[in-house]
């Protein structure tokens, strides 16, 4: 049984799904598991999730050493039953609600006892936090909203790629109906960051941020919504991205699967 001087987080869990713990906290973590049932169910739903979207973008990049490992325990996790009524977002077919699945997951979760952050979860979520701002304080801008535009994309690539210290490639967002209108240099956790703006044909803005993962880890998708600003995030190897908007969930995740298909090529 987990000492109780070791209590089980939220982060814990979403650590363990994506393989971040110690051996020792990791059974601490499953012998937990194994006493509450309910809480088995929804990690394993989490790592369910996070198999499938793997699985979609497998052609892409390569795969992380400890998906066997991950897909192991999703199943251990499963053949302790499901608590009734629990959504089972892994059994939908299409991509696009896969994603919104991984994502809205960690939002689902309750807190289950107070603890420390992992630290690639706190990179994640103070990605989430600076994205929000940076997007409240530029987006609304009307006649400076970046500092190079459009019509310099390619010197906007290079800039922001040499500051970030990684090759960018810009997404083209033409297929959700966004144009890009530039981007500029930010902070982001003391570092240098970018930040990439686009908006449609009504002017309504979405901004991209990147930023350095010192941990150098990998996150699943997650989630964060604040009075109507949503944004989707993630950590996939050195970068983190944020996408964040004043527009719906669904239409947020579609620039965001976009985003994220672009950015793996």
């Amino acid at each position: 049984m987990t000492d109780q001087t070791t209590p089980v987080s939220e982060d814990d869990l979403h650590a363990y799904v994506d393989g971040y713990l110690d051996t020792d906290r990791q059974r601490e973590v499953e012998a937990w598991l194994g006493a509450n049932p309910d809480a088995a169910a929804m990690v394993a739903d989490w790592q369910r999730q996070n198999a499938d979207i793997r699985g979609l973008f497998a052609g892409r990049a390569e795969p992380r050493p400890d998906d066997a490992a991950i897909v192991s325990r999703a199943r251990a996790a499963a053949q302790r039953g499901p608590a009734p009524g629990l959504p089972r977002f892994w059994q939908a077919a299409a991509a696009v609600v896969l994603f919104i699945g991984g994502a809205f997951a960690g939002q689902l979760a309750p807190s289950i006892l107070p603890g420390e952050r992992q630290p690639a979860l706190q990179s994640a979520a103070a990605l989430s936090d600076q994205s929000h701002s940076a997007f409240l304080i530029y987006a609304s801008d009307v006649r400076h909203p970046v500092e190079v535009g459009a019509d310099e994309q390619q010197h906007l690539a290079a800039w922001l790629g040499k500051r970030l210290d990684t090759p960018l490639h810009i997404p083209d967002l033409t297929a959700v109906g966004l144009k890009l209108v530039g981007g500029r240099l930010v902070p982001v956790s003391g570092k240098a960051g970018a930040l990439l703006m686009y908006e449609d044909d009504a002017g309504e803005r979405v901004t991209i941020l990147l930023g350095r993962n010192e941990e150098n880890r990998e996150t699943s998708f997650r989630y964060a919504s604040d009075a109507g600003l949503e944004t989707f995030y993630w950590i996939d190897g050195p970068i983190g991205y944020a996408v964040t908007g004043e527009i719906s969930r669904e239409r947020l995740q579609q620039v965001a699967d976009e985003c994220y298909r672009q950015f793996e090529t």
